[in-house]
């Protein structure tokens, strides 16, 4: 089922949300598609996330503040510090947020997340033509449902194609950091794989993109986030994501958002949200 969703002030802006197909396997994000056809520059903070992203345009032109050049389409890949993404104010397009073990699957085996970390390419940089194959199919659509089933299609035959994935101890790396939220040091860490921190670290990166170190931080930054808009206090925010004090935190935030917890969630709140990622 398709939900759908509308800015407000005329309705000039719409998201419309599907649950991939289940033989697709966990890693992939929940499909958002988007078009706005609000007729006047819209910027969207975009926080690490610990995912990479794939974007796919097929109206309309993109830009990141302070980078050269206009986009159609975009694969980001894991990073530590936000960035600005822009439009003009007519753009539409569909975006997946893929766990590292799932980019593996998507992008294939000749793609490698390291070089991808902290960068923003055109897909068909890392696709080839597949990547403008997709985007014509998915403009040809008439409906959102049929995109989103073409959608399906496509990713469930590039993932029959390939194999390749993270090594076990990896993925288990990954998973144990997830779950402590970015809490737990990373010698512990370690010690679940049963391979030095030397080890894991050089295999992480390698595999995932980042350092166990730069994920915890993405991680602990998304937990703050989460409790600060639940309205939790910002000392207790911090006490609960491993970190000193509410200094720490503060520091943390404009370290890699750019702004500092207050002036971030008010900006949140007033943000135009023409893309969910």
């Amino acid at each position: 089922m398709v939900r759908r969703r509308v800015c407000t002030g005329g309705g000039r802006c719409q998201w419309f949300y599907r649950t991939p197909d289940v033989r697709l396997g966990p890693g992939i994000g929940t499909y958002r598609g988007f078009h706005s056809t609000a007729g006047v520059a819209q910027e969207r903070l975009v926080v690490p996330s610990g995912r990479v992203s794939l974007l796919i345009g097929f109206g309309g032109e993109m830009r990141v503040r302070g980078a050269a050049g206009r986009h159609t389409s975009l694969v980001s890949g894991l990073h530590t510090r936000s960035r600005v993404l822009g439009h003009g104010g007519d753009v539409q397009g569909v975006e997946l947020t893929l766990a590292p073990w799932a980019a593996h699957r998507i992008l294939g085996p000749d793609s490698s997340l390291a070089e991808l970390a902290d960068t923003l390419t055109d897909p068909a940089d890392v696709l080839g033509p597949r990547a403008r194959h997709l985007a014509e199919r998915l403009a040809a659509a008439p409906t959102w449902p049929e995109r989103f089933a073409v959608l399906d299609e496509t990713l469930l035959r590039w993932t029959a194609e390939e194999t390749a994935s993270p090594s076990s101890p990896v993925l288990e790396a990954w998973h144990v950091l997830e779950r402590s939220g970015g809490t737990l040091p990373i010698r512990e860490v370690a010690a679940t794989t049963g391979w030095s921190l030397r080890h894991l670290e050089a295999r992480f990166r390698e595999q995932i993109g980042l350092t166990p170190k730069r994920l915890a931080r993405i991680l602990r930054l998304n937990r703050a986030i989460r409790l600060l808009t639940a309205g939790h206090r910002p000392a207790e925010t911090a006490a609960r994501c491993g970190l000193y004090d509410q200094a720490h935190l503060s520091r943390e935030f404009t370290s890699m958002t750019g702004l500092p917890p207050t002036r971030f969630l008010a900006d949140q709140a007033a943000a135009s949200s023409w893309i969910a990622g």
